[in-house]
């Protein structure tokens, strides 16, 4: 793949964009952020217009440790595109770490519009809501998320642990027992149930 697109390195400023853009991103992926770097710079200079190109490029400055930067480049490349759907994802993220709820809150829940199924959206939904300390709406978010993929243990025992925070105990026990059903090594749920038989 690496081959092939540095082809097209040489080609028009549009055709090196994406080129150089799908570089950047794959070796992002390889953890080689130098050469990330060095094709995302190359693939926003060819075209200051690509939204893909100025995600990769907020990625890399995510990766080095500027969080701030990192969101001037997810909100150039939203600018670029509104629908750009990594860039909005990143950029929740982004606000998120920064400690700003509110604005990651935006971030997922125009996300949550644009991609109502996506488990990751509302992934992150539930654990806003949770920061937020409001259990209640980080419990129905994690409901929505485990009709979209009812087998994933992390999900279930965070949905007992929630239940189990707010009194319920009966449903804490039924999501417990979930989530054993499917992973059951995880020893944080092997206490919460074995206390919870001795009880």
């Amino acid at each position: 793949a690496l081959e092939t697109l540095k082809m097209f390195e040489k080609k028009d400023s549009r055709v090196k964009s994406a080129a150089a853009t799908n570089l950047s991103f794959l070796y992002y992926l390889g953890n080689e952020l130098e050469q990330a770097t060095n094709y995302a710079d190359l693939a926003v200079n060819s075209d200051r217009y690509n939204p893909a190109a100025l995600t990769n490029k907020g990625n890399t400055v995510f990766a080095n440790g500027d969080c701030e930067k990192a969101a001037e480049f997810y909100r150039e490349a939203l600018r670029n595109d509104s629908l750009c759907t990594e860039a909005l994802y990143n950029l929740g993220l982004v606000y998120k770490k920064l400690n700003r709820i509110d604005e990651a809150l935006d971030c997922f829940l125009k996300l949550h519009a644009i991609l109502p199924n996506s488990a990751q959206v509302l992934y992150q939904l539930a654990s806003i809501y949770q920061t937020m300390e409001d259990p209640n709406q980080a419990i129905e978010w994690l409901l929505q998320l485990i009709s979209v993929v009812p087998t994933d243990p992390h999900v279930l025992s965070k949905l007992g642990n929630l239940y189990d925070t707010e009194g319920d105990k009966s449903q804490a026990f039924h999501y417990y027992c979930e989530s054993y059903r499917y992973f059951p090594s995880n020893i944080e749920v092997i206490e919460w149930l074995g206390a919870y038989y001795i009880d």
